[in-house]
């Protein structure tokens, strides 16, 4: 009797726990647009409710207020009202507590099997028994529950299997676009720093650019350079590691749902192992599946846990990117580019800007378009004909925008207007004599093309680090995410943990069900030969008295 009430204890702890991971742990709601998963762990959500400005203390904004209002372990298990904050221990312990019921589900399971495998063990060794009775109820119905366990570990592998495909895509495709968005401003980064360092070298005939602009463009190329070299081996070294670490999540998932595969079919070579008599190999899968059941069910809430602090993440960047002025948890872990450094940058640009343009309209108006007598030297090159337009300053003395006037011709059309006004020369006497009518000879117009290109370039970069110091390039980037990589991220790894919790709950019950019914088949096999021994005794018998 003992071994039959220890198997009715165990399968009762198992449909337990089988119907404890189905049964739903809280409703699904929604907000802010988004669908709130399933967390084991109840927690008061106002349906529908669009986010309102909590702040803390400190008068910071407090991101995904609603979702993350969960229980502190840490503090008594009272509410935790920090929002997310992955810098915050209280934030890992509430979300952690959301995983805790697989964790325990693994520990009771851990401990329980086992005890009632020592148990089982002790009853054989000090309590043998002579009996093999069987019950035609428990062998039919334990062989049946078998294969409907086994059916649903299958799909719950499929579902697991295909879940990590999709999950490995997902992250690697958010990794990449993260990635190629740090290349982006590495890359325009260095545009910038290599028009500024062309501009030191700007020079129309004999006008150069002052020297204390010189001096501020090296100081600022030198920062430039040393924040670019730093981002770059930043981003690369971090995405090495960070598809490292996803390759090898794909691999372990790939090989716990393997190995849950193999060891739901192996179940059913239980009973040709039992009646073989190999029972050695029977407590081995029986001790493999205990042990892979327990870190399955660790693995699953690992998922709840990873799957929860991914939706808080894109939920909290989306009321980030909604609130541009607010000071958040977001502003500690990803700042944007220091302002004054790159304010200083934009400055830079525009009185860099702002001399070139002037460089090349004192060469125009006081050398290109005076008719000097030959007695004028270094100032006569033969100049003349129509006069030639100068080229427009898009800023101000002050550096604010200014918009272009008749007569001026704008950077990005200076090339193409003064070619008209290129003479063909002469350098019989060393140098460049207008031998037609012309106001600019070609390696006057070479110089000028490439001051009118530095400064174009300068000026076309003004809007992205414009867009670094605000932080919209960073928003923009978090809106992507959150619009285009976020919902596959929370679905397939809600599909990852969901995957792995039904593997997990029906090789469980396959296990309990291999022993149920190997033993059964065993005592059946027994029994029969018990009987027909018992039928072949008498005849036996009778047969040695009628004998001479």
């Amino acid at each position: 009797m003992a071994f039959y009430r220890a198997q009715s204890f165990l399968v009762f702890l198992s449909l337990s726990f089988f119907f404890a991971i189905s049964a739903p742990h809280s409703a699904t709601v929604s907000g802010g647009g988004r669908e709130e998963v399933l967390v084991p762990l109840r927690r008061s959500v106002v349906e529908g409710q669009s986010p309102a400005r909590i702040l803390v203390e400190n008068d910071s904004f407090v991101l995904a207020a609603e979702r993350t209002q969960r229980r502190d372990p840490l503090n008594g298990f009272k509410s935790y009202n920090g929002g997310w904050n992955i810098s915050n221990r209280h934030y890992w312990a509430s979300v952690g507590l959301t995983a805790a019921p697989f964790f325990s589900i693994a520990a009771v399971w851990f401990l329980g099997f086992g005890l009632i495998l020592v148990f089982i063990c002790c009853c054989y060794c000090c309590c043998p028994r002579r009996s093999y009775s069987y019950s035609r109820t428990a062998y039919a119905l334990s062989l049946v529950l078998l294969i409907l366990f086994t059916c649903v570990a299958v799909i719950g592998c499929i579902v697991l299997y295909m879940g990590q495909g999709k999950f490995h895509r997902s992250t690697s495709t958010t990794l990449d676009f993260v990635v190629g968005q740090s290349n982006i401003t590495v890359a325009n980064l260095r545009n910038f720093s290599d028009n500024l360092a062309d501009a030191k070298k700007i020079g129309v005939g004999q006008i150069f650019l002052p020297s204390a602009v010189l001096d501020k463009i090296d100081g600022l190329v030198t920062k430039l350079n040393a924040s670019m070299n730093d981002l770059a081996s930043h981003t690369s070294d971090n995405s090495e590691k960070i598809q490292d670490a996803l390759d090898s999540v794909r691999l372990i998932l790939i090989v716990v749902a393997a190995a849950m595969l193999l060891l739901a079919f192996l179940g059913f070579f239980i009973t040709v192992f039992s009646i073989l008599g190999l029972q050695f190999l029977v407590y081995f899968l029986v001790l493999i599946g205990w042990i892979l059941i327990a870190g399955t069910f660790i693995l699953c809430g690992v998922f709840l846990l990873l799957h929860n602090v991914v939706t808080d993440t894109c939920v909290a960047m989306d009321e980030w990117v909604l609130h541009p002025q607010e000071h958040t948890a977001l502003d500690d872990i990803l700042p944007c580019v220091d302002g004054a450094t790159t304010n200083e940058s934009l400055y830079q640009s525009k009185e860099v800007t702002y001399q070139v343009v002037n460089v090349v309209d004192q060469v125009i108006m006081n050398i290109s378009n005076v008719n000097y007598p030959p007695s004028a030297r270094s100032l006569y090159y033969n100049q003349s004909g129509p006069l030639m337009p100068i080229l427009c300053n898009p800023y101000k003395l002050d550096f604010s925008n200014r918009t272009c006037v008749t007569g001026e011709v704008r950077l990005e059309d200076a090339s193409r207007v003064w070619q008209d006004y290129v003479c063909n020369v002469s350098n019989a006497s060393g140098t460049e004599i207008c031998t037609t009518v012309g106001r600019i000879t070609p390696d006057m117009y070479a110089q000028m093309t490439g001051a009118v290109n530095v400064s174009y370039g300068l000026s076309h970069y003004g809007p992205f680090l414009a867009q670094l110091a605000d932080c919209s390039f960073v928003r923009q980037t978090f809106r992507s995410i959150s619009q285009n990589n976020c919902p596959g991220l929370g679905r397939n790894s809600k599909h990852i943990y969901l995957g792995l919790a039904m593997v997990s709950a029906a090789v469980m019950l396959s296990l309990i069900f291999w022993v149920i019914y190997a033993r059964e088949r065993r005592h059946r096999k027994y029994s029969n030969q018990f009987v027909v021994r018992s039928v072949h005794t008498p005849l036996q018998e009778k047969a040695l008295l009628s004998s001479p």
